[in-house]
């Protein structure tokens, strides 16, 4: 697992990286340890490291800097940063999981790996490496989903629209559901969206509707 090297962090507790990578499907067919409690961690320390970056850079209000922040932390976001550095690869799955290893549970290790890191190297150390992986995308002030609901609203407030989200269906285990939702603005359809979250199905169904109003 060297998909730190990059960064120049080397875990010494292996057993730690281990179980930031380590799946709950793959504990309960194996035993030991999953990500969740490292993930629990590894949330909190990012929500701290980008509220410090954004509060020392940006001259906004609250509203505002909890938006920016939303948005580079959204599942999307995460799933992208794990994908880039390559945590993706490593990610330990039971047998009923692997063709499903989806961009909730790619995200997830993004924060449990983050939490590894504090443990083991410390608050520093976790922060330089947020932030080597984050400022690329600020400074290319990258649309992760957590802006496609907040910029469709806009628009329509805009043209004074009425906007609702409509679920359309809900299938799957309760463990495993899928939901497509529809986003409707004026009784019109303008895009429909699929997601493991009703928040993701939400967010797909705004990046369609916009998609069709550029």
């Amino acid at each position: 697992m060297n998909f730190l090297d990059k960064f120049k962090i080397k875990i010494d507790n292996k057993e730690l990286l281990e179980m930031a990578l380590t799946h709950s499907s793959y504990s309960n067919e194996h035993g030991g340890e999953n990500y969740e409690r490292l993930e629990f961690l590894g949330d909190a320390v990012l929500q701290l490291i980008t509220s410090e970056y954004f509060y020392n850079t940006l001259k906004v209000g609250e509203g505002e800097l909890s938006k920016v922040r939303a948005s580079f932390v959204c599942e999307e976001a995460l799933a992208q940063y794990s994908k880039d550095i390559g945590i993706d690869k490593y990610i330990k799955v039971g047998n009923g999981q692997l063709k499903d290893v989806n961009d909730t549970i790619i995200a997830d290790c993004f924060e449990s790996v983050l939490g590894a890191i504090y443990l083991d190297k410390g608050f520093m150390v976790a922060k330089d490496y947020v932030l080597q992986v984050l400022t690329p995308y600020i400074k290319e002030h990258h649309m992760f989903l957590g802006d496609y609901k907040s910029r469709l609203q806009e628009l329509v407030q805009t043209d004074r629209k009425t906007l609702e989200y409509v679920l359309v269906s809900e299938k799957g285990p309760s463990h495993d559901k899928t939901f497509v939702f529809d986003v409707v603005i004026d009784g019109i359809v303008y895009g429909r969206g699929v997601g493991k979250s009703k928040k993701e199905a939400e967010q797909q169904a705004a990046k369609a509707a916009l998609n069709k109003r550029a």
